[in-house]
């Protein structure tokens, strides 16, 4: 391609006025900021610009010849709905330049008020493979913010596959976490970082310690802090980066000052125009870099743009880290969580006079047979396999629609939640599959896998936790798109529960019970340590062993690799809402889920039968009063909580 000065968009974060204009004075092609609501920097009240405010930077920009772009790209629960959609209406009035969404349901809306804002897709939306950008394409969505993950070699085949514009972060802090993935802080401090409030758990310290005998694992890392993340900072490569496709570069840090915001946009404005003007000549500027490098915050990495740099993209030592958000807590346990009596005779709930859906997922056949013989109706298998445990064939796939078949259950066959293009590729080929295994139906994680198993598969298809859902616009949108049934957020309180099932037009699941996962990420937590500063080397380690993060709480943090050695972080404790069962069919929820692939086959029958046992007692209609004694027959091998019922509301 033949280079021009706009070619490339230099994309500066902004957080006040005084920013605004120091990023366009140092030669900002475009900006994006937040309004006062509705954005992910919530956590002050001097950054972000109130409706006057953002009219005013709209025309200081256009001015200038600047694009502005207003982000609106957080979690959207449902009593906030009234109010987002206000808001959209008065952001078509003023007309920035595009908006950064999130939620599914701002497609939704946007349709419904016809905005005529162009939209972009948040890097929260996660999205990672050429059928996610498909399937947000066909909703008007003009650009997206990808996945932090890909490298430049991914992100050139998305380019040449899709055609839609990539924008891809180049320099600030980063997460460790997938994301729109990470839930830690939503459910531990009622925070969510998919609604703006990330207290950063993945900067908290850890020691890596071994699962079984509680010991500390020799370790070759400087330091404690095994998820503190370097900052990204892409201006050794920007020649790799231009020649990607990538089409805007986009630089974290809108709670940044003027003077740091100034600093970067001018250095990388000056190696980009250098570039452009002759790319056979260029050579990055020592100087310049010397200066990016000397006002740096943490140190650098490129972090996943030329592949996964493994332990050399860590800051062990937590020594430049600018600020901690919070401490390690304990997660609240189940004890002392008040029990619901609920008298249900003659309620007007028709959720109360029908026989609750139980379903289980398991990671095999003995725990699929177990599930099944103590009640569960439905068992959700595949996905992601654990180590040391094996993915599903498609005979064992076979074998286990014959025993639903045999005792009148059903299976589904789940997807992994993160999938690149070795996870789509081996999809497609299994949905083919499953056309003559014939199980019940399909759970997809992504709105790409949505798409792909709409277009190729007759089956059923429901989706899991993974799409965030918070708002009946968003069960809207899976609805329109194919879903039958859909999983509720991790996140979402048992009143924000209450409000999304009296309005949703689609069947809701909830998890009540099971090892949840915090983060899920691509770097290997126990290669890196161990092995020390070499990229990303794999020692088999998982094999024979298991590791967990333990915090300065004192809680265990269990780390599951899966097939595609991801580290999936579990909370401390399992979840467990058998005693808010009562509360929940009064709220109409009717399908509910047991998280049950990393027991045993013997534990996961005793788990099934005590909810089959308790869901049935509220069915049959008489008053209803739970017996705590239950709780100490279900214990595994953690510790049980009530996740985010700790809190009224997720914030």
């Amino acid at each position: 391609m033949l280079l021009t000065r706009q070619s490339v968009e230099l994309l500066a974060p902004v957080g006040t006025w005084e920013v605004l204009e120091a990023a366009i004075t140092a030669g900002a092609d475009a900006v994006y900021l937040g309004g006062k609501r509705f954005n992910m920097r919530l956590h002050r009240t001097d950054t972000n610009f109130d409706d006057k405010k953002l009219t005013q930077a709209i025309t200081y920009a256009h001015a200038r010849n600047v694009r502005l772009y207003v982000t609106v790209n957080n979690l959207i629960s449902e009593r906030e709905i009234p109010g987002v959609r206000d808001y959209l209406k008065f952001l078509n009035e003023i007309q920035p330049d595009a908006l950064i969404v999130q939620d599914l349901a701002i497609l939704e809306l946007a349709r419904e008020i016809n905005l005529t804002v162009p939209l972009h897709a948040s890097v929260m939306m996660n999205t990672h493979n050429e059928h996610t950008i498909k399937a947000l394409m066909d909703y008007g969505i003009t650009r997206v913010v990808t996945n932090r993950e890909l490298t430049l070699s991914q992100l050139s085949l998305l380019r040449e596959r899709t055609g839609v514009e990539l924008e891809y972060f180049i320099h600030g802090d980063m997460c460790a976490a997938h994301s729109g993935q990470c839930f830690h802080s939503g459910v531990v401090f009622g925070q969510s970082s998919n609604r703006g409030r990330c207290l950063k758990p993945c900067r908290w310290p850890y020691q890596l310690v071994d699962t079984l005998t509680g010991q500390a694992v020799a370790a070759k890392d400087p330091g404690p802090y095994k998820l503190a993340l370097k900052d990204m900072c892409m201006y050794t490569a920007l020649p790799q980066l231009i020649q990607s496709g990538v089409c805007s570069f986009k630089i974290e840090g809108r709670m940044r000052t003027a003077d740091f915001v100034s600093r970067i946009v001018r250095l990388y404005r000056k190696a980009l125009d250098r570039y452009i003007a002759d790319p056979n000549g260029y050579t990055f500027d020592v100087t310049d870099w010397q200066e990016l490098y000397e006002y740096r915050s943490r140190d650098f990495s490129t972090c996943y743009a030329l592949g996964n740099p493994g332990a050399s993209s860590i800051g062990y030592t937590g020594e430049r880290e600018p600020r901690f958000f919070s401490q390690a807590v304990k997660e609240a346990g189940v004890t002392g969580s008040a029990a619901v009596l609920v008298p249900n005779t003659g309620s007007d709930n028709p959720s109360l006079r029908q026989r609750p859906a139980l379903a289980v997922r398991v990671a095999d056949l003995a725990s699929l047979t177990s599930a099944f013989a103590n009640g569960a109706d439905i068992a959700y298998i595949g996905g992601e396999a654990f180590a040391p445990g094996k993915p599903w064939s498609l005979e064992d796939i076979k074998t286990a629609v014959k025993l639903a078949d045999d005792q009148q259950a059903q299976v589904i066959v789940t997807t992994p939640r993160i999938t690149m293009e070795r996870e789509a590729g081996e999809l497609e080929q299994l949905f083919a599959g499953l056309e003559t295994l014939k199980p019940h139906g399909l759970m997809v994680s992504n709105s790409g896998m949505l798409r792909l198993a709409k277009q190729t598969s007759g089956l059923s298809i429901q989706t899991d936790f993974s799409f965030n859902l918070f708002n009946h616009l968003t069960a809207a949108w899976l609805k329109d798109n194919g879903a039958s049934k859909a999983t509720i957020s991790l996140e979402a309180t048992y009143e924000q529960i209450t409000e999304l099932a009296k309005h949703s037009s689609l069947p809701l699941e909830m998890i009540i019970h099971g090892a949840i996962e915090a983060m899920v990420l691509d770097h290997c937590i126990p290669s890196a340590i161990m092995a020390g500063t070499a990229s990303h080397p794999c020692q088999d380690l998982c094999s024979n062993r298991h590791y967990s993060l333990l915090d300065s709480a004192g809680e265990r943090h269990d780390i599951k690799i899966d097939q595609y050695c991801r580290n999936h972080i579990l909370f401390a404790k399992d979840l467990c809402l058998l005693p808010h069962l009562a509360a929940l069919m009064q709220a109409g929820i009717v399908n509910y889920r047991i998280e049950g692939q990393h027991y045993s086959p013997e534990l996961v029958g005793i788990i099934t039968a005590a909810y089959r046992a308790e869901l049935d007692k509220l069915a049959a209609g008489d008053t209803y009063v739970f017996d705590k004694t239950i709780i100490d027959r279900i214990a595994g091998p953690r510790q049980l909580g009530i996740g985010a019922f700790r809190y009224r509301v997720s914030r």
